[in-house]
């Protein structure tokens, strides 16, 4: 399930341009911004980190056949319940890493990967970033799949006190920094 193989770099760049110039868009104008509306008016885009192909990975699917329950703490109110699915393992800068996966249903699509890195509170959000990936079909044991760290999001919650996001578990917390995203 991994595209490496016909990777367009110049395509991917600008469509990676094109992702962040719509999210800009929304953020400034749409009525469900997280941007408070007294601040739209100001508000001149989100900071990224330069788009960086490194930090677009393939990863190896471990899939979990009975889902751990794990609560995730949320930056207010009450811990949400989520599944481990499958952890992802990747590569980067020649030292391994893995990331589990999660989803609020087992039968969702998708996967939902929060995190936390050596930027996180620094160059990128206190609380972390995340990242969602649609899967085509069911995951197996073995797939591959494109992690895209480009492509790495602040949630909510850290523009706008009035959302509550759960908070990246500590399986969750990688020992290097990703250089890739949204910036605080």
């Amino acid at each position: 399930m991994t595209d490496a193989d016909d990777f367009d770099a110049a395509q991917w760049r600008e469509q990676l341009q094109s992702h962040r110039a719509e999210k800009d868009d929304f953020f400034g104008d749409h009525p469900q911004s997280p941007i408070p509306p007294e601040e739209r008016d100001d508000f001149a885009g989100l900071d990224y980190f330069d788009p960086d192909a490194d930090y677009r990975v393939t990863a190896t699917v471990e899939v979990h056949d009975r889902p751990d329950p794990v609560e995730m703490d949320v930056s207010a109110g009450r811990p949400q319940r989520y599944l481990r699915v499958a952890t992802l393992h990747f590569e980067l800068d020649g030292e391994a890493y893995e990331l589990a996966g999660y989803r609020q249903q087992a039968d969702d699509d998708g996967l939902f990967v929060p995190f936390r890195d050596k930027t996180t509170g620094q160059q990128s959000y206190e609380n972390g970033r995340y990242m969602e990936f649609e899967t085509e079909g069911e995951l197996e044991d073995g797939d591959e799949i494109t992690l895209d760290f480009n492509l790495a999001y602040s949630p909510f919650c850290a523009y706008s006190e009035t959302f509550a996001c759960p908070l990246p578990p500590e399986e969750n917390w990688l020992e290097t920094e990703i250089l890739a995203g949204e910036k605080a």
